[in-house]
């Protein structure tokens, strides 16, 4: 199998050979990825390495691996270096739902299938995708919101910490917390919501102004475990950790481990290797004219401090 891995840094662009064909008679297809910011958290990463791995893995696929590093600019840039390249069918995590509509429009015009994954593109662009592949990401803030009614017992006041503004997973997230929330317990009151864009530093600290604010708070929903986390150990540092019920929507490592000390109530069960094997499966069976769904969704389960030893610790 022919394998090629690009990542674009702010020096430029790096080119890599990590395989070469053994004796394949037909041609492979070539599928490009365009993905969100590798390094700003390791749900990314671990998609990444399970991307190659599972590409590797396919000697019908020479697969392209590109890393916008969350600037919008170079994602568009490199899906139409994509498209020059006249390949098989793209698949691209946006960094900005809204702003790649019109290259993946390009991508469409030339025939070229596009299927999104992980977060999905705004809604003007539904035409011009073959597929989308990922979680359901409305369902997973629902999920969180009835978690945080089963541990505040039906009652209290809650916070909000959501991930960077503009990403659909977070605009998502939320609006499936927030529409489900005085569904499921009408006397709990969502008082702030802010964002701290997957950063755990910059949760920890917003967390922090929270605390500093509000006497009164009984919970934190946050969009992922790993700004959850930040905001565990602001209010550990604030003694006030017993007190508040916290809540996330992927489940991360530090998640599963605070789970297992008593210190997190529950998250989202959500595996980047299942993530990334589903997108990939997503854009062979497109370029191999099947028929897939146009929301292809994978599992995402509640996982809770009384369900966590039912899975298996997450690896990032």
């Amino acid at each position: 199998m022919t394998f090629r891995l690009k990542t674009a840094l702010s020096t430029g662009t790096a080119l890599a050979a990590l395989g070469l064909a053994g004796t394949a008679a037909a041609e492979p297809m070539t599928i490009g990825i365009t993905q969100n910011n590798v390094g700003v958290d390791s749900y990314q990463t671990t998609y990444e390495q399970a991307f190659i791995e599972a590409a590797e893995a396919d000697p019908d696929v020479e697969a392209v691996v590109l890393d916008a590093g969350g600037d919008v600019a170079r994602q568009i840039a490199q899906m139409q270096d994509l498209i020059q390249q006249q390949v098989d069918a793209i698949i691209i995590w946006p960094t900005n739902g809204q702003a790649v509509v019109p290259v993946v429009r390009q991508a469409h015009q030339n025939g070229i299938p596009v299927i999104v994954t992980n977060s999905q593109i705004g809604e003007a662009g539904f035409d011009f995708i073959a597929s989308f592949s990922g979680p359901d990401n409305i369902t997973q803030g629902q999920y969180a919101a009835e978690m945080m009614c089963d541990c505040l017992g039906g009652s209290g006041r809650v916070v909000q910490i959501s991930g960077q503004p503009g990403y659909t997973t977070a605009i998502e997230r939320a609006q499936g917390f927030e529409e489900r929330l005085p569904e499921a317990c009408p006397d709990v009151e969502l008082v702030e919501t802010q964002p701290a864009d997957w950063n755990r530093e910059k949760a920890q600290r917003v967390m922090e102004n929270f605390l500093t604010k509000y006497e009164d708070i009984d919970g934190v929903y946050s969009g992922d475990d790993n700004m959850g986390v930040g905001a565990l150990n602001a209010a550990k540092a604030a003694d006030r950790a017993d007190e508040l019920c916290f809540v996330g929507a992927t489940n991360f490592a530090v998640g599963y481990e605070a789970m297992s000390r008593g210190e997190y109530y529950g998250s989202v069960y959500q595996s980047p290797v299942e993530d990334a094997r589903n997108a990939l499966a997503t854009a062979i069976a497109v370029v191999e004219g099947e028929e897939v769904p146009f929301l292809n969704y994978f599992d995402t389960p509640k996982i809770t401090e009384d369900t966590y030893e039912d899975f298996e610790k997450p690896v990032f």
